[in-house]
């Protein structure tokens, strides 16, 4: 590897030292996704309530860190704030104003843990897939063989 040039170091000093992967930093709220426990979107931060899964995320993993998109309101970040405060995990607000991400909390590690998957279902969405489970449509026929019989 060669050495530094003028160049190198007037390019650090105008653009920043370079980063890797930089679209999914600006995405995960600076963190990488290898690194992440969960991530819930804006919309799922703004809900009433807290998410068992975050809750109980931050139980078991209070060495990980919790990021927090600055740019919403601090009245949907306060509930997630005090959770983390229980349980003694650090976090911090995140507030890049060029970039949109439609990303509101992110707990991560500084190292890789490859987790498969770490997003969470909007609660709606869990209501509906155990009502389909519950009870199973018929199909027309069975209706219909059933009113006349």
């Amino acid at each position: 590897m060669s050495k530094p040039t003028i160049d190198d170091y007037l390019d650090n000093g105008i653009y920043g030292q370079k980063q890797t992967k930089p679209d999914e930093r600006r995405k995960f709220l600076g963190s990488l996704r290898e690194r992440i426990v969960i991530a819930l979107t804006q919309s799922q931060v703004r809900e009433k309530g807290v998410y068992k899964e975050v809750q109980e995320c931050l139980k078991k993993h209070p060495e990980a860190k919790l990021l927090l998109n600055g740019n919403m309101s601090y009245s949907f970040l306060s509930k997630y704030i005090k959770l983390a405060d229980t349980y003694h995990v650090s976090f911090s607000m995140v507030t890049n104003k060029e970039i949109e991400t439609d990303i509101g909390l992110v707990l991560a590690y500084d190292h890789a843990i490859d987790k498969e998957e770490i997003y969470v279902k909007k609660k709606n969405e869990k209501n509906s897939e155990a009502k389909t489970k519950q009870k199973p449509k018929k199909s027309l026929f069975s209706s219909i063989k059933n009113k006349l019989f």
